[in-house]
């Protein structure tokens, strides 16, 4: 565990056991990076809400903390990818500028574990693929967290504003 990845104040997962997480590890509440997965639960319940900006901006701020070329980073950088994809369809209606953002996160999701920090990246991957044919597969589609669709609070937004 690096150090200023560290985040006591971050919860376990609601349920499973996902990768990144192990029940016997103290720092973080079992965390391997504890501020991934507080950029995880902000990113995924702003994105659920359709704040597809600040969701990027979630995972885009903890992207900078992790070397090219490691899990995590593929991980982040794919989901600011798919979250710049979501903004770019939602509140431009432009799905070519949504088709290339997902080629890309989906690249740099291939081969990040099914259950990366809570999220059904398998899920992620699944939908994305087929947003690239069919983008009204996007119109109702929540990611999962912990096996549930969970939506942005005011204290989500309020770490958001605080990123900028």
């Amino acid at each position: 565990m690096d150090e200023h990845t560290r985040d006591h104040g971050v919860g376990p997962p609601t349920s499973g056991e996902p990768t990144g997480w192990r029940a016997d590890r103290g720092p973080s509440n079992g965390w391997e990076h504890g501020t991934l997965r507080r950029a995880v639960v902000h990113g995924v319940r702003l994105f659920n809400s359709g704040a597809y900006h600040e969701s990027h901006d979630c995972f885009e701020d903890e992207w900078y903390n992790y070397g090219r070329g490691t899990t995590e980073s593929k991980f982040l950088h794919g989901m600011v990818q798919a979250a710049a994809g979501a903004y770019k369809h939602f509140d431009f209606e432009n799905d070519d500028g949504m088709r290339s953002l997902f080629e890309t996160a989906l690249q740099y999701l291939d081969g990040v574990p099914d259950d990366y920090y809570g999220v059904d990246v398998a899920d992620v991957r699944s939908t994305l693929s087929a947003a690239l044919s069919d983008p009204t597969v996007l119109e109702d589609w929540q990611i999962q967290l912990d096996g549930d669709r969970p939506v942005a609070t005011d204290l989500d937004r309020a770490f958001a504003d605080q990123l900028e």
